[in-house]
C-alpha cells in the first residue's frame, strides 16, 4: 500500500471554544476521493483551515500533526507553506463568486494563478484546463468578469484555479450547496474525473450524504469535533455502526435503496 499523501491527527481550540477538534485522525491516499460528513459547526472547515494553516486567521489554535507527502506542515514556515498553497494542495470552497475577485477578467484571474508559482502567462496550461473542466477557451470568455458567469460556470474556474499546477491533493469545501441539482451532478462527475485524470487526492467536506456517497471511496463521519465512524462508502451508508452515523442517514429524504443504487463500483484509487 503507498503511503498517505495526507495524514492528519489535529485537536483546535478557539478562543471560548476549547476542544474544537478532538483528536481527529484521517488519512486520504493517491487518488483517493474521501468524503468529510458533519454538520455545521461539527468542525469540518475547521480541518481545511488547519491543512492550509490558516486557522490562526480565525483565532484558532492547532496540535498534533499534518503529514503531507511525508513533511509535517505544523512545522514550516509561512514561507514554505505559501509555496505549498495553490501549487501542491488546491482549495475550492463553497461560493465560487465570492472565491473570484470581481474586478478581474477570467482570464487575468487564471494567468495570474499560473505566474503566482511559474514563469510565462501559462496560456497552453490555462486552455488545456478550461477544456479538461467543460469551459470554453476562446477570447470571449476569457474576457468576461466573474459576475458575467453561471454559478456552474465559476465553479468550473475556480476548479480550473485550483487544478492550475496539479496539486497532489484538493481540498472541497462544501464545492456543491451553492448549486441547482443539475449543475450540482455535472461537478460532482467532474470531481469523479479530477481525481483519476488528474491522479489527484480529494478531501471532499459536505454537508451532502447523497453527494459523497456518489463520488467518495471512503467517508468519515464528524460530529462534535470528533471522529465518530470511518470506513468504505458503500459500508458505512448500508451498515452504519455509530447512532450518529445512523441518525444522519435516517434523516435523509428517502429510506429505500437509494445509497445502493447511487455507489457504483467507483474506480479503485491506487492503494485499493
Amino acid at each position: 500500500m503507498n503511503s498517505p499523501v495526507l495524514s492528519v491527527r489535529l485537536s483546535v481550540d478557539y478562543p471560548g471554544r476549547p476542544a474544537v477538534l478532538k483528536d481527529v485522525a484521517l488519512d486520504v491516499y493517491p487518488e483517493e476521493v474521501v468524503g468529510l460528513i458533519g454538520q455545521s459547526g461539527s468542525g469540518k472547515s475547521t480541518i481545511a483551515l488547519s491543512i492550509l494553516r490558516l486557522l490562526g486567521l480565525k483565532g484558532g489554535t492547532a496540535s498534533g500533526e499534518i503529514r503531507f507527502r511525508g513533511r509535517d506542515l505544523m512545522l514550516l514556515s509561512e514561507r514554505e507553506m505559501r509555496h505549498l498553497r495553490g501549487k501542491e494542495i488546491g482549495l475550492v470552497l463553497q461560493s465560487p463568486l465570492a472565491a473570484l475577485n470581481p474586478a478581474l477578467r477570467i482570464g487575468t484571474l487564471l494567468r495570474e494563478t499560473w505566474r503566482i508559482h511559474a514563469g510565462g502567462d501559462g496560456s497552453a496550461r490555462i486552455e488545456e484546463l478550461l477544456q479538461s473542466v467543460d469551459l470554453p477557451a476562446g477570447k470571449d470568455f476569457l474576457a468576461r468578469y466573474p459576475n458575467q458567469l453561471s454559478v456552474g460556470q465559476a465553479q468550473r474556474v475556480v476548479i480550473a484555479m485550483a487544478l492550475m499546477h496539479q496539486p497532489a491533493l484538493l481540498l472541497a469545501d462544501e464545492p456543491t450547496s451553492a448549486l441547482d441539482p443539475i449543475t450540482q451532478a455535472d461537478i460532482l462527475d467532474l470531481f469523479g474525473r479530477i481525481s483519476q485524470d488528474f491522479h489527484t487526492a480529494i478531501l471532499y467536506i459536505s454537508h451532502d450524504l447523497q453527494s459523497v456517497a456518489s463520488l467518495c471511496h471512503r467517508v468519515a463521519i464528524l460530529e462534535g469535533g470528533v471522529i465518530v465512524e470511518c470506513g468504505d462508502t458503500q459500508q458505512v451508508f448500508q451498515k452504519p455502526t455509530h447512532p450518529y452515523t445512523r441518525r444522519l442517514i435516517e434523516a435523509l429524504p428517502k429510506r429505500p435503496d437509494w445509497a445502493e443504487a447511487s455507489l457504483s463500483p467507483l474506480p479503485a484509487p491506487a492503494t485499493s
